[in-house]
This record gives structure tokens, C-alpha cells and sequence, in this order.
């Protein structure tokens, strides 16, 4: 009985651990896709500007 609230306890540490990890990834992930679509809108705005 004890053995496994130990295991039970470990496994809810780590999941209050790996939360605050996995929100810093998918917030990096983010702000790498917000900032590749401003370069892309900039990249297209001066290629048609420069076409015309």
C-alpha cells in the first residue's frame, strides 16, 4: 500500500513539474510561428512592392 501512494505521489510531482515546462514550449512554439508569419508578410510586402 505504501509503495504504490509513493509511486502515485512521484507521478503527481512530476506532473506539477512538467506543466509549467510543456506551457514554456508551446508558448516558444508560438512566438516562433508569430514571428515566421510577420517575416513571410514582410518577405511578400516587398516583393510586391518591388514588382511594381
Amino acid at each position: 500500500m505504501g509503495r504504490i501512494l509513493l509511486i502515485l505521489a512521484a507521478v503527481v510531482a512530476a506532473l506539477f513539474l512538467i506543466g509549467p515546462l510543456v506551457g514554456l514550449f508551446f508558448t516558444l512554439v508560438k512566438w516562433t510561428l508569430v514571428i515566421g508569419a510577420v517575416v513571410l508578410g514582410v518577405m511578400l510586402l516587398t516583393k510586391a512592392v518591388g514588382r511594381t
